[in-house]
């Protein structure tokens, strides 16, 4: 039975991904993907067959990836970071009802959460909620509620997809809600460009963060009420000095 293997690439750095993610890579003939993270591995691997679609046709992708498969070769269906979050193995698995005769096998990678706050020193060392500003696919006033409960909740929050030229203000109307339950001064992060060529990172508080413009490629980190900066690293304690 062929196979398509979901892949998660990491946030973009050779480095960065996984030693099986690379074995899928040599093994599949064919590699599948974005148009952007196509071109990330191409020159890596000059013996493939690659294709490609642009953003919103991710349905005919999964299609062109499973009639790939069915001639009879291994397919590696690549994604940025991990393929499960926010990437294209529940999708590939939906699809996959029509295909019983092609496995599918789910390759995890780094994502921009781990990448992100390894970057920053380490935020995510309590509990954390990941969100996606981006409404897309989810309406805004779920994505709304989400922010809000999470706030109240006092997790750390890590928001995808922050800002777009059509979204520009998101990322302010999110830090506005979160004010109304933290601290202006809550310790925030972003990183921009995760593992690729520009990587830069910053540290401010929340309120500076309402008035911060970023875009697709930065990944933004908003501390909880212990959330700390020591010797320029954003850090969540755990509590481990406690026990």
């Amino acid at each position: 039975m062929s196979k398509i293997y979901v892949t998660g690439l990491g946030p973009g750095a050779a480095d960065q991904m996984t030693i099986r993610a690379r074995k899928v890579l040599e093994k599949c003939p064919v590699i599948i993907g974005y148009t952007v993270y196509i071109d990330l591995i191409r020159e890596e691997f000059p013996d493939k067959t690659f294709l490609s679609t642009p953003m919103r046709k991710e349905a005919d992708r999964c299609r062109m990836a499973f009639a790939e498969a069915q001639k009879g070769q291994d397919v590696a269906m690549v994604c940025s970071g991990d393929a499960g979050v926010y990437g294209m193995a529940g999708l590939i698995c939906e699809v996959g009802k029509d295909y019983p005769d092609v496995g599918i096998e789910i390759v995890p990678g780094i994502t921009a959460a781990s990448g992100g706050a390894a970057v920053l020193g380490a935020p995510l060392m309590h509990d954390f909620a990941v969100i996606s500003l981006s409404d897309l696919l989810t309406p805004w006033d779920k994505i709304e509620k989400r922010i809000r409960a999470a706030a109240e909740a006092d997790f750390v929050l890590c928001i995808y997809n922050p800002s777009s030229k059509k979204r520009a203000d998101y990322l302010r109307k999110a830090c506005e809600m979160i004010l109304e339950y933290r601290n202006p001064e809550t310790v925030c992060g972003i990183v921009r460009n995760i593992g690729r060529d520009g990587e830069t990172y910053e540290i401010l508080s929340l309120e500076q963060l309402r008035d911060t413009q970023v875009d697709m490629f930065t990944t933004v980190f908003i501390g909880n009420s212990n959330t700390m900066e020591l010797n320029g690293r954003m850090v969540t304690p755990r509590g481990y000095k406690d026990v």
